[in-house]
């Protein structure tokens, strides 16, 4: 059974920044990459960025890019989400997904728990 586990979310203001980390385990785990998608109340869970294992190849959702970056330790099995100069439209529950390191929710067939992120104005 493959397992994700988040970590960091919290709360900051305007500006400030947070790094989400995301550790995989599990038996007969065999994905491609992590995604990362978050999630506020009455929408649909959005990408925001993804990576491969192998080659680190990284894409972000445009409202992220340039702000927040994603990056892999294949090593622990871990991929860590850097969030910078975060905006109060960044507050939202963050998970991270293992599976093919697509764009699209639908893809992911194992998932975290997600962790809270706030960002005060």
């Amino acid at each position: 059974q493959v397992q994700l586990v988040e970590s960091g979310g919290g709360l900051v203001q305007a500006g400030e920044s947070l790094r989400l980390s995301c550790a995989v385990s599990g038996r007969g785990f065999s994905g491609s990459g992590v995604g990362w998608f978050r999630q506020t109340p009455g929408k649909e869970r959005e990408f925001v960025a993804r990576v491969t294992w192998a080659g680190g190849y990284a894409s972000y959702a445009d409202s992220v890019k340039g702000r927040f970056t994603i990056s892999r330790d294949s090593d622990k099995n871990t991929v860590h989400l850097q969030m910078n100069s975060l905006k109060p439209e960044d507050t939202a529950v963050y998970y991270c997904a293992a599976g093919p390191g697509s764009s699209s929710v639908r893809d992911y067939d194992y998932w975290g728990q997600g962790t809270q992120v706030t960002v005060s104005s």
